[in-house]
């Protein structure tokens, strides 16, 4: 195919412009020829330029899997790791049409160690074509791929039945893996599963019908996308548009941009911002530059109001009747998409639409198996884990069912100091609308407190290492601000895990609940006014980040007790190092389970040099 001139291509462009666009992703297990068949689908639909042609000549020849002939797989496998590897490993989004419809396709990996990409290519598609290779039949693969499918909201299901040349086009063989797929599939919520018998490589019931199938009276994979109806009519739905962006370019002008998630929005339409509620009429709607006289679900505009009223990127604005739920506790499913655990109680940053907040996993409530969908307890979750969970938010969301709406519904989890993404979520429902709970005021509050004590209520949070000395120096801390006339409490680790935590071990989901409530403890000892010890080995920078976070500026001290691990050891009197280099004690930091140093602490001890007295010295020094 030779590329059209300039004139050309904008009437191609404005004909594509105008049809119906379908996306779609392919997936299954590895090596079940995704690649191919979206290969072939570009190659027979004339969607490859003269120049591609000729450069996937020549990769054929350098990479291909086919002998002399082409291996159309490359035409999607960019990556020089997947054409040496003969795999996928990124999402490739290729785009081709007919004369009926334009075409969006995902070709996402295979590989179980990539499964968040596949996730990727799914959270945007409206239909999923799972291929399974004849020869193999339904894989673990197989099955995870098609729950991700459901849980991302897919309700259309191509089976391709890949590979059919490879078993002599065996219609038993074909009867078999449907009978086995659709038996599996019950459950998942699926509005149609189409089973087509195909091969990629030779294009048999791709494009035209193959005559190797005449037991076969379907239509072949092409004829079924163009056909298969699967969007809903989101311009039907109330008005729903998330924030992007306020724009000021001058004081003349003040638009509000975002792209409609759902609904349709006019001139003179009354809308609400939420979650603070206020409300305005829709003075113009903008499409770029030009001034519309309405906008419907998918367009991106600017909206200018007829008020002055305060939204901010993040905030949402409604239709006033039958405003969505604002709250920020959630029943949720959850893909985990990282090799370090979920552990319950860990905080994160939780990005939905504009919006983002700190949240946290406050209850794994079960992970389903993959091959049957069993509720299956679980205290974390690893990688590829598919979890229903409770999730809470450090402030309210604006939120709908992702059954309701993709955009109010769907979320990801970010790790808050690295920023990379660790899971993807849906939400339910609410299990707590934040309107209905509000902080009670108090007359006396923690100035009060404090100036009747005559002192600065503080957190001083001492960490390190067993056998650090971190208990030893608190305790003479103590000792020196009571002669000092101060109130003060010491929160020692092993006398709270007598009471308190008493059922907490020390797995890293225990220790990071253990940190939690003795940061909650320790923030109502502060607001009471009182100098707070906290002696605990704390191992985890993100659960000290937690605790710091509870305080305000200036009220938490991290003091980093810094005994070298040798030194640790031999002040051991209890034996616990020597029974976990035993393996007699599972668990036991700096043995089994790593210790993450501070940062930047406020106070950094020589705890293996100096003694605990010049240790105290140089606290008070810093508190002074």
């Amino acid at each position: 195919m030779v590329a059209p001139g300039p004139r050309a291509l904008q009437d191609i462009l404005e004909s594509q412009q105008a049809k119906d666009a379908l996306r779609f992703i392919t997936c299954g297990s590895v090596d079940d020829g995704k690649s191919t068949l979206i290969g072939r689908l570009l190659f027979e639909s004339k969607a490859i330029f003269d120049d591609q042609l000729q450069s996937l000549a020549r990769d054929s020849r350098q990479y291909g899997t086919q002998g002399e002939c082409l291996d159309l797989a490359l035409l999607v496998d960019g990556l020089q790791a997947e054409r040496e590897q003969g795999i996928t490993i990124d999402v490739a989004y290729r785009f081709f049409s007919t004369d009926r419809r334009r075409f969006i396709v995902a070709d996402t990996p295979g590989h179980e160690q990539y499964t968040r990409n596949m996730a990727t290519g799914a959270s945007t598609a409206d239909l999923a074509v799972v291929l399974i290779d004849a020869r193999k039949g339904v894989l673990v693969q197989t099955r995870r791929h098609s729950r991700i499918v459901a849980m991302m909201g897919i309700r259309h299901v191509v089976l391709a039945i890949n590979k059919m040349d490879m078993v002599g086009f065996n219609e038993g063989v074909y009867n078999a893996i449907v009978a086995d797929y659709r038996g599996f599939a019950n459950d998942l919520g699926f509005s149609s599963i189409h089973a087509i018998p195909l091969s990629g490589l030779t294009g048999d019931n791709v494009l035209n019908p193959s005559a190797q199938t005449p037991w076969y009276s379907g239509p072949p994979l092409m004829a079924y996308l163009d056909t298969v109806v699967v969007q809903q009519d989101q311009s039907r739905a109330l008005f729903r548009m998330p924030v992007q962006w306020v724009n000021r370019p001058h004081l003349d002008f003040r638009g509000v941009c975002g792209r409609i998630a759902a609904g349709v929005i006019r001139p003179g339409d009354i809308v609400r911002v939420l979650p603070s509620g206020v409300q305005s009429r829709v003075k113009t709607v903008l499409a770029g530059f030009t001034e519309v006289t309405q906008a419907r679900s998918g367009d991106a505009v600017t909206l200018t109001l007829e008020d002055e009223v305060d939204v901010g990127r993040g905030d949402v604005l409604v239709a006033m009747q039958a405003p969505p739920e604002v709250a920020d506790q959630f029943e949720a499913r959850l893909l985990w998409m990282t090799d370090h655990p979920l552990s319950a109680g860990r905080q994160y940053l939780m990005k939905m639409g504009y919006r983002e907040v700190t949240a946290s996993v406050t209850e794994i409530k079960y992970r389903e198996d993959v091959n049957t969908g069993a509720h299956l307890a679980a205290k974390t979750l690893d990688m590829n884990d598919i979890a229903t969970v409770n999730l809470a938010t450090s402030a309210p969301l604006v939120f709908e069912p992702y059954s309701v709406n993709r955009t109010l519904g769907g979320f990801i989890l970010m790790d808050k100091l690295t920023l990379n993404t660790v899971g993807a979520g849906m939400i339910a429902f609410a299990l707590r609308r934040a309107s209905n709970i509000h902080w009670q005021a108090l007359e006396i509050n923690q100035l009060a407190r404090a100036q009747q004590k005559h002192q600065t209520p503080r957190c001083i949070w001492f960490t390190g290492l067993s056998g650090s000395g971190k208990s030893t120096i608190a305790n003479l801390l103590e000792k020196r601000l009571l002669i000092e006339g101060k109130h003060t409490y010491l929160l020692d680790g092993d006398n709270v895990r007598h009471g308190l935590n008493r059922d907490l071990g020390f797995t890293e989901a225990d220790r990071i609940e253990n940190i939690r409530r003795v940061a909650e403890v320790a923030k109502l000892m502060v607001d009471a006014g009182l100098i707070v010890l906290v002696s605990f080995i704390s191992p985890f920078r993100s659960e000290r980040r937690m605790a710091r976070g509870l305080f305000a500026e200036g009220e938490f001290l991290e003091v980093f007790v810094d005994t070298p691990l040798a030194e640790c050891e031999r002040r051991d009197q209890k034996g616990l190092y020597a029974k976990a280099r035993r393996g007699d004690l599972k668990n036991f930091t700096g043995i089994d389970s790593p210790y993450e140093r501070p940062e930047a602490p406020e106070i950094h001890l020589n705890a293996g040099f100096d003694s605990p007295e010049v240790c105290v010295d140089s606290v008070l020094k810093r508190l002074i």
